[in-house]
């Protein structure tokens, strides 16, 4: 199993999220692909901690549905289906519009400065045609609403069905779901917010998410990318 390089070792506080947090975006951006076979005790040695966090961490993961097992004989990173757009996206969609609806009378002037240099980030990261970084901005713009939602069921909801459309988005289409147009469709959306026109917010959230839904459509699939070892059971 080649195991990402890890850049930042883990400190003993806080230690078992942050190698949870650090699998969950192994996992998500692509470093650990779909159906890679997983050695808690590699994860371990690179990160510097004990086999326990590891084991802690891949067991939240399987519950997530990210990582499955087999009798304790093997583990492995779950595969992702190409169709899960399809499936994904309206649901992101609909949460995020209800996510508006409640945060809208929480805003305050430092939540659209967020939201502007999540969206100034994004540009950057097109410019550089750097998809990682591009979506890390793309998120943190609708991240600011859907924080602002104050609602902690629909916070974890919307977050867990991220990292399942994220997972597709890297394995078959090389993390390209954000183009330029949607720095437009998100400055419309910034506006709006400003104007608390609350209909026109909920119908550019969903055009957005629509928009990338049809890009994705439009890009090549890469379905034979990778041939993930056959495991018995």
């Amino acid at each position: 199993m080649p195991v990402p390089i890890n850049n930042n070792p883990i400190s003993h506080s806080s230690m078992r999220e942050k190698v949870f947090n650090t699998l969950l975006t192994w996992i998500m951006e692509g470093e650990l692909r779909p159906g890679e076979k997983i050695l808690d005790k590699e994860l371990a040695e690179n990160m510097g901690v004990s086999r326990t966090p590891v084991r802690e961490a891949l067991r939240r993961l399987e519950d997530k549905g990210l990582v499955e097992s087999s009798a304790n004989r093997w583990t492995r990173v779950a595969q992702v289906s190409v169709k899960e757009p399809e499936m994904i996206y309206p649901i992101i969609w609909n949460l995020e519009e209800l996510a508006i609806v409640q945060a809208m009378e929480h805003f305050m002037e430092a939540d659209f400065k967020k939201m502007k240099d999540a969206n100034t980030a994004l540009g950057k990261a097109l410019e550089e045609e750097n998809p990682v970084k591009a979506y890390r901005a793309d998120a943190r713009f609708h991240d600011v609403y859907i924080q602002r939602s104050q609602n902690p069921h629909l916070i974890n909801i919307l977050q867990d069905l991220k990292i399942k459309s994220r997972r597709v988005e890297v394995t078959y289409f090389e993390g390209y779901a954000i183009a330029r147009q949607s720095m437009d469709e998100h400055s419309r959306i910034l506006d709006a917010l400003r104007t608390k026109d609350l209909d026109l917010v909920r119908s550019l959230i969903r055009s957005n998410w629509q928009n990338s839904l049809k890009r994705l459509k439009n890009i090549k699939c890469r379905t034979n990318f990778y041939e993930p070892e056959k495991l018995t059971e």
